[in-house]
């Protein structure tokens, strides 16, 4: 049978069951468990990655460019799955770069973002011929001090802080003080004195939300960036040939959200390539994602180790936490704690069901996965399912907090 989170989860049926058994990839969780060899672990469907893509390119005109941002999930067997099916990569660490370079991206498919780049990232960006997404005024001295000495011309694209901030965001990159980007009004200048003879300018990088589930505020956004890049564009001594405008496609997380509706997009993309072609005719667009790409294809696993009751609250203790997922424990920019979609995966279809809370063996009250859900009834070796866990995961998390092992990971 398919499985449906409940209306105050994520309503994807991205999983099925056999048995009473969640199926990742395919395999029930007991029998990846055992092939695992460990719990906890992150278990990853490179199928629901596939479908996820797919439904981007039935949207997508062919002149924009589909990118994945690999902070999202660098996992480097699932970022080489990702790789053969998108555009491009976007980096923004030295390590990211070399996770794009041995899962097959070229040079030229990937680009370097990030507000802090160090002087041996610069050159190596240099040295690899991938394009930099400058964020300072300072990234710009420093190239073209790189480039004067190693006569190598770097291609840039300038990433503006712009004057307006993607509404309904999760997060806001954009608008008012940021430390993301170069302010938009001090492009004109900065394009007037830019030494182009150092310096391959191609265009901008535009990133001003993440996690947004309106197409209406997406498809305001992406107007204003494009309108936005072409008004700086008459600064520039040579045409503009990238626009990277960002991604910011979230997906449903927590109770009353809706999953973001991508065919009600498709004509506003189609419209957004015409008007390109207005302004910037030598502008190629690049959308970049990665939350969207693989937030719903990523499961948690951890084991029940122990079941108390205090003072009338069922507590679920497991071998997992906040250590591997912070994100679901509400610690991870939360400001009014809500839970992740959870199921005791090995009795989905139990009608018996109770009120739980779900902790982890840190000496912490923060070490919370789940308060207070009605679940299937769990024993001690069951193990629970914290679903829409493929971005932002062990990554994002405080591996060493307190010493406990790391959990695995598995691409399946």
């Amino acid at each position: 049978m398919t499985l449906y989170f409940s209306s105050a989860h994520a309503p994807h049926p991205w999983f099925s069951t056999e048995d009473n058994e969640l199926l990742i990839g395919g395999k029930k969780v007991s029998v990846l468990a055992a092939e695992v060899g460990q719990t906890p672990f992150y278990a990853y469907d490179r199928q629901i990655i596939n479908e996820k893509i797919q439904q981007l390119r039935n949207i997508l005109p062919k002149q924009i460019k589909l990118n994945y941002a690999i902070k999202a999930n660098p996992m480097p067997a699932l970022v080489a799955h990702i790789a053969s099916q998108v555009d491009g990569m976007d980096v923004a660490s030295a390590s990211e770069i070399h996770t794009a370079l041995k899962a097959g991206a070229s040079p030229d498919q990937i680009s370097f973002s990030g507000p802090g780049k160090t002087t041996q990232e610069l050159q190596l960006a240099l040295d690899t011929g991938i394009i930099v997404h400058v964020e300072s005024e300072r990234e710009i001295r420093l190239l073209s001090e790189l480039a004067q000495q190693t006569g190598y011309r770097p291609k840039i694209a300038i990433r503006i802080n712009p004057d307006f901030e993607l509404k309904s965001s999760g997060m806001k990159m954009g608008g008012g003080p940021k430390p993301f980007g170069i302010d938009a009004e001090r492009i004109p200048q900065i394009l007037q004195h830019l030494p182009y003879d150092k310096l391959q300018f191609c265009g901008f990088h535009i990133y001003s939300g993440s996690q947004n589930l309106r197409p209406d505020f997406i498809m305001e956004s992406q107007i204003k960036s494009l309108e936005l890049a072409a008004r700086l564009s008459s600064f520039s001594a040579v045409p503009i040939t990238h626009l990277n405008i960002g991604g910011g496609f979230g997906i449903p997380y927590f109770p009353g959200e809706k999953p973001l509706v991508l065919t009600d997009l498709a004509t506003h993309f189609d419209q957004l390539v015409v008007r390109t072609q207005q302004l910037l005719p030598a502008a190629q667009l690049v959308i970049e994602l990665g939350r969207f790409l693989v937030g719903e294809a990523g499961v948690y696993v951890c084991k029940v180790l122990d079941k108390k009751v205090s003072r009338g609250s069922i507590f679920l203790v497991t071998d997992g936490g906040m250590h591997h997922h912070l994100a679901a424990s509400g610690n991870l920019g939360q400001v009014i704690r809500k839970n992740y979609p959870v199921h005791i995966a090995n009795r989905i279809s139990n009608p018996h069901t109770e009120m739980v809370s779900i902790v982890g063996p840190l000496c912490t009250p923060l070490d919370l996965l789940a308060d207070r859900v009605n679940l299937a009834e769990a024993q001690e070796g069951d193990w629970v399912a914290i679903f829409q866990s493929g971005a932002y995961g062990p990554t994002a998390s405080p591996i060493k907090f307190l010493s406990h092992p790391e959990p695995k990971e598995v691409l399946v």
